[in-house]
């Protein structure tokens, strides 16, 4: 009788300890939980604030105005962050054609564009003419033989710096002004080329070459070389920088907002101080 006693206090007890032991253990787990789900909530929020990442693949000769509107866009849009990919704009057509990321195109000429809107890898309803530039012959600050086209004739003129045709815009420009000007035949020997317009311009500034033709945009970058001549508006096709959404952007709400930013009052001011004009509309 006694042992039976004895074993059902021990039984109660044990029950008891049990109890007192799953009161303890409830708060910590609610504690636990609530503290992952504060964590979690935390990490949502963190996931909300993170920037927007517009990756713009653009013609160098827009460097100096991007870097400044950069700064302007970001101050008033802290959701964004926008990242530039310069380089020659035939090489920028081929990496979207590749399938390299990329949320705008800015590309130095139509036809890079035309061949991307052909393909459907833009967004045909974004594309806008956005800016437009003039073809200009540099020499260097020091050289003062050579003040008009007809002087790249001259025996003394041994190189004559520009672009790389397939992937340089500015190189098809420069072929349609020396033909109209009856003079790419006769210069043809002296042509050297370069893989972009820094290069060409780094040619004239070192002194491997005489002369090159770049975008107006471009020569003013630098104080090593003078303009000593423009094209003749009526020597070429219209140099038109054509803007566009890509069309695989993940970020297309964004990139809308930022081309349009790029068109106003604000964006122009900054573009036309460093040379370019309002691009024509379609």
């Amino acid at each position: 009788m006694f042992s039976e006693i004895w074993k059902y206090k021990k039984i109660k007890s044990l029950s008891l300890l049990i109890t007192c032991l799953m009161l303890l253990v409830v708060p910590v787990v609610s504690g636990c939980s609530g503290s992952a789900k504060d964590a979690s909530t935390s990490l949502d929020k963190t996931e909300q604030t993170k920037p927007v990442q517009l990756l713009v693949s653009t013609a160098p000769s827009l460097k100096g105005s991007l870097e400044e509107i950069k700064s302007l866009y970001e101050a008033q849009n802290h959701q964004v962050k926008l990242v530039f990919n310069y380089g020659p704009s035939g090489s920028l057509q081929t990496q979207i054609e590749q399938g390299a990321a990329a949320d705008i195109f800015i590309s130095q000429g139509k036809q890079q564009m035309d061949a991307l809107e052909e393909k459907g890898l833009i967004k045909k309803d974004s594309r806008i003419n956005l800016l437009g530039d003039e073809l200009v012959l540099i020499v260097n600050k020091n050289n003062s033989s050579i003040s008009s086209f007809a002087d790249l004739t001259k025996p003394e003129v041994k190189k004559i710096g520009i672009g790389e045709a397939a992937s340089v815009p500015a190189a098809k420009t420069t072929q349609e002004t020396l033909e109209t000007l009856k003079l790419w035949d006769a210069l043809q020997a002296k042509l050297v080329i370069g893989k972009d317009l820094m290069q060409v311009m780094a040619y004239v500034e070192t002194g491997n070459a005489e002369a090159g033709f770049v975008w107006d945009t471009v020569a003013i970058t630098s104080d090593k070389v003078k303009i000593v001549a423009k094209a003749p508006a009526n020597s070429h096709k219209p140099v038109v920088l054509p803007a566009a959404v890509v069309a695989a952007s993940k970020n297309a709400e964004e990139a809308a907002k930022f081309m349009t930013y790029l068109q106003s009052d604000e964006a122009m001011k900054v573009f036309a101080k460093n040379g370019f004009v309002k691009g024509e509309t379609k």
